[in-house]
């Protein structure tokens, strides 16, 4: 216990009970002033681990626990699938398959009603399962499909929900860069995650195609249909030829996972040299492409592993001045048992998801609900936890006024678009999120049933 006199009061306090919670308020302090996150992280760290030395809390052999921490980082080799399958996304996209497959499927569902939107559905769901980044995904296809939306008469807010809608939905569809992270957070096996992933991935991109088909139905006005004389036909051959080579390489990557012949960094090597193929034989491969997709990599790869050594950092004096037992310890004492955890747990998840990136929220949010996890729902049940949690970011990531994917949208729009007009567009696909979250949580099998297959 420490006191300290201020003017004519006595303020005591102890270190042991006070530094957790201030830390942790520090941190949302420091989050919310937009400092890079790695730094913010790192620095909190510094800071409390000189503060908890000098108090008397924390002893200074336990800091050097550090060093030992980031090179376990440094010798994952699970972490390796990030940089494979950014590499694998970021090359499809700039080599112009992603354009030509957008187009492709524009014209050979052109005729229906709703059709556009529908397209978009359907190849947000395939660059999902070849991208997994939601940033590429969503400006992509704002940039290629939208203006070929707005010219064909669509309401501005279907065809701006429908593009940010599917755009996240590379957070859920393996091979998802999320359920890497969160297998490694987790301590689970990344493959089973995808395995699992995979029922509440089509479920979810099958709810935003039967919207788009019900309500261009029940309200043409919002998806008039086109005139068959509009459109350039599209031989079988041809669309073939589009569709086949990237469907292909999602095959060969997520077969190899999941028949257990590749693990997820040998597959997302894989699928990053099967792009570069693929680019090659369409005429997208370059020099100064291939030095665009290898800086984009880099990036990428360089910001995930910075926040990952703050975050091992903050994690490691969090533990040392009791911060993580304190938030096990408020976990583990919830009313309503499980319902009370998940409800807490996904609603801060959910909250995190408007104001930081899904990288911070694993690397931050994750290792501290872990062991109340364990001891609520059980070492069995993190593949479905590690799921719902991609499903939840999902659905921030999409809900205004902060949703990411509607930053990412409005920057590539035209200025005619309106803020609002994006905003409108999500909310009924936000429902239909929640709505398939709602029902993975509430029916396990959904998600551990192919996982389980693969284990017998």
């Amino acid at each position: 216990m420490i006191e300290i006199e201020l003017l004519d009061h006595v303020i005591s306090f102890d270190p042991a009970t006070t530094l957790g919670p201030g830390m942790f308020i520090a941190l949302v302090f420091a989050l919310l002033s937009g400092y890079p996150v790695a730094f913010c992280l790192g620095g909190i760290a510094v800071i409390f681990a000189l503060l908890g030395m000098a108090l008397g809390v924390i002893d200074p052999l336990f800091v050097t626990a550090l060093p030992q921490r980031i090179l376990g980082i440094m010798a994952n080799f699970t972490l390796l699938a990030i940089p494979a399958f950014v590499f694998m996304g970021a090359m499809l996209e700039t080599s112009g398959i992603a354009e030509r497959l957008l187009e492709s499927m524009g014209r050979l569902l052109g005729k229906l009603r709703g059709g556009l939107a529908l397209a978009v559905v359907l190849v947000g769901s395939l660059l999902a399962a070849t991208t997994g980044v939601v940033a590429a995904t969503v400006t992509t296809m704002g940039l290629i499909s939208l203006p070929a939306m707005l010219r064909a008469g669509y309401d501005r807010s279907l065809a701006t929900g429908v593009i940010a809608a599917s755009g996240t939905l590379g957070q859920i569809i393996p091979p998802s860069i999320v359920l890497v992270v969160l297998g490694d957070q987790l301590g689970v096996s990344v493959g089973d995650l995808f395995l699992g992933s995979l029922i509440p991935g089509v479920l979810m991109a099958g709810a935003f195609a039967t919207y788009v088909l019900v309500i261009s139905h029940l309200k043409p006005h919002l998806a008039p249909q086109l005139n068959p004389a509009e459109l350039i036909p599209m031989q079988p051959g041809q669309l073939l030829r589009v569709i086949i080579p990237p469907l292909g390489l999602i095959l060969l990557v997520l077969g190899s996972i999941f028949f257990g012949i590749a693990t997820p960094t040998e597959a997302g090597v894989l699928g990053a040299t099967g792009a570069m193929a693929l680019a090659a034989l369409n005429g997208g491969f370059s020099r100064s492409r291939l030095s665009k997709v290898c800086d984009e990599t880099l990036r990428t790869t360089a910001m995930v592993m910075a926040i990952l050594l703050g975050s091992t950092a903050f994690s490691l004096v969090f533990r040392g001045v009791g911060g993580d037992q304190l938030i096990a310890d408020l976990l583990l004492n919830l009313p309503g048992g499980k319902v009370g955890f998940m409800a807490v747990s996904m609603l801060t998840i959910f909250g995190l998801g408007f104001f930081i990136d899904f990288f911070e929220i694993a690397f931050i949010a994750v290792p501290l609900l872990l062991p109340a996890a364990r001891e609520i729902l059980g070492p069995e049940a993190l593949i479905w936890l590690g799921v719902v949690i991609g499903a939840n970011l999902q659905t921030s990531f999409l809900t205004p006024p902060f949703g990411f994917a509607l930053f990412y949208l409005r920057g590539v729009a035209p200025k005619t678009i309106t803020t609002q007009e994006i905003y409108k567009g999500a909310l009924p696909f936000v429902g239909l999120q929640i709505a398939v979250l709602v029902l993975i949580i509430a029916a396990p099998p959904l998600v551990d049933w192919l996982p389980n297959l693969a284990a017998s």
